[in-house]
């Protein structure tokens, strides 16, 4: 899908826009519905916003793919998390063995799992020393979630999984939308107070090496990203050209799409799932203008979150597509 880095940004400027005729079409529907309108809160909104995706008036979720990417970072030779790399690998076999809270979870609300590896768990460069990514490398990895989308899908479900990517995230963010690394850094899988100043430390340091090269979506990616950051990316932006809403997960998945906010509008086929105990998401939420769906202090990622919500969206679209209406129910 990206040949090239101009391909890239040609096609985040050249989005597909919603359908509003099929959300007004779909709001009309909640109207008449054995209910007083609003009554369902949320739901109805949800319902509304998968018909003016999926551009039909009773919009379903029959199909659902959860794409789970993992990958590995060199920033962790700075020691930025109590874990070594290998439970990145170790988890992804967990995966693959239907051992894991996502794999629990996706069967339980019936979604498809695919759990793709980026590189053969190669780590990126440290990203204090120069950009995490080559051109090369980000095309790559955007190409591989671009590629993994399966376009009879109804609905995406986007996760991660990658020690250290929580450190990622936080220079991610802080890239995509300033402050300071304090607002964005956290304890992400269990750093003490020590472990998360020198957190910060190295978000700083990563922006002092890379600040000449942090002026576009791609760069930003290139500098500061991971290839797990980028796959979802390229998943992100090949479901919007096919009209596939998405449904995020918490912090990680959320910060690794923050590069794609110079676009406007980028996010108009997105959800986002949950939000996450992670101290920077409340502030992401607030920049991308996105309220969760859940709010259930979760942080494990890999996409729990948004298989969680996947059976608030079911709900809202059982409602909706199978409720009689008003003059029907006596």
């Amino acid at each position: 899908m990206f040949n090239s880095v101009k391909e890239f940004h040609t096609e985040l400027n050249n989005l597909t826009i919603p359908n509003r005729n099929f959300h007004e079409l779909a709001l009309k529907r909640q109207s008449i519905l054995s209910k007083p309108m609003g009554s369902l809160g949320r739901l109805e909104e949800l319902a509304c916003f998968m018909a003016t995706w999926q551009e039909t008036e009773r919009p379903k979720s029959d199909k659902a793919q959860v794409l789970v990417f993992a990958g590995n970072h060199g920033a962790c030779e700075q020691g930025i998390n109590p874990f070594p790399q290998e439970i990145t690998l170790q988890m992804v076999e967990n995966f693959n063995k239907g051992g894991a809270a996502i794999n629990q979870l996706a069967l339980q609300n019936g979604a498809e799992l695919n759990v793709i590896l980026l590189a053969e768990g190669k780590q990126t460069s440290d990203f204090t020393k120069g950009p995490a990514m080559s051109e090369e490398e980000c095309l790559n990895a955007l190409n591989v979630g671009a590629s993994s989308v399966d376009l009879n899908s109804d609905i995406l479900l986007l996760g991660e999984m990658g020690i250290g990517n929580s450190t990622i995230s936080a220079a991610l963010c802080l890239a995509s939308f300033g402050g300071q690394s304090k607002d964005w850094v956290g304890a992400g899988t269990g750093s003490d107070l020590e472990g998360i100043e020198l957190k910060r430390k190295v978000v700083d340091l990563a922006h002092s090496v890379n600040a000449a090269n942090l002026g576009s979506s791609f760069e930003i990616l290139c500098a500061l990203g991971g290839r797990e950051q980028a796959a979802i990316c390229g998943a992100l932006i090949a479901a919007r050209k096919n009209h596939i809403p998405v449904l995020l997960d918490g912090f990680i998945a959320c910060s690794a799409v923050t590069p794609l906010s110079l676009h406007k509008g980028i996010f108009d086929h997105v959800l986002v799932a949950h939000k996450s105990a992670e101290i920077g998401h409340t502030l992401l939420l607030k920049h991308i203008d996105k309220v969760p769906i859940l709010d259930l202090n979760m942080r494990l990622g890999e996409g729990t979150g948004s298989a969680v919500a996947l059976a608030v969206i079911k709900s809202a679209l059982a409602c909706h597509n199978g409720m009689v209406d008003k003059s029907c129910r006596h």
